[in-house]
């Protein structure tokens, strides 16, 4: 308990612990919404699209996230891209977990009948009414336990921008090390934090379903 104490330590981890949240808030947004997109272009009935979602999930699903980061921190730089260390981190974390999130939503989706989607376009709605009006709110139920899988992960995967300038939880790890601490005793703390947001993201997710499974039965 008193290496928190120390020397500013605890204003140094309640910092790191913020800025996780907050990384991993922001990351989690925009892979939400980067993996809807994806979806829809994997289950458009436009070619182009799908095989740009095709390429972009194998892609980035089968590319290591330590890879993705050098490439993001690096190579956009070199494109005359100049970010800040934080929304580079959210760019790599964003693009990384939206192939995830693309597959958990496509996979939903294949379990709504075609019948559904035929029924929406004889009444005249378009592709993404189809989709976003009657495809997804049906596959809902059946993507929210391994979406919540997929966001459980996100803040685990985060320590990665540590080792590139962001000051999140690994950040504080690395720089309570230098100082001289014990490291299990710092491992410790760190564990224990990220334990909850995963513990806290899981119980978000927990609420979502139970909401939605109790709409499901009134209709």
């Amino acid at each position: 308990m008193g290496i928190l104490f120390e020397h500013g330590n605890f204003t140094l981890f309640r910092d790191g612990f913020l800025r996780t949240l907050e990384l991993s808030a922001v990351s989690a947004v925009l892979a939400l919404l980067l993996g809807i997109l994806l979806a829809a272009f994997r289950v458009s009935p436009v070619p182009a699209l799908r095989v740009f979602g095709t390429v972009w999930v194998n892609i980035f699903r089968n590319t290591p996230l330590t890879l993705l980061f050098i490439a993001v921190n690096f190579g956009l730089p070199q494109l005359d891209v100049h970010l800040s260390p934080f929304v580079f981190a959210a760019i790599a974390l964003s693009a990384y977990t939206g192939s995830f999130v693309c597959e958990v939503l496509r996979s939903g989706i294949n379990t709504v009948s075609l019948g559904q989607a035929e029924a929406a376009r004889s009444l005249g709605m378009t592709f993404g009414q189809t989709l976003t009006l009657v495809v997804l709110p049906q596959a809902a139920r059946s993507v929210l336990s391994p979406l919540s899988s997929v966001f459980i992960a996100l803040p685990r995967n985060s320590a990665i921008a540590g080792a590139f300038s962001v000051p999140e939880l690994y950040n504080v790890q690395q720089t309570l090390s230098d100082r001289g601490y014990a490291i299990f005793a710092i491992f410790f703390w760190v564990a224990l934090a990220y334990l909850v947001i995963s513990a806290a993201v899981g119980l978000l997710f927990r609420v979502i379903e139970n909401r939605v499974n109790r709409l499901a039965v009134a209709r």
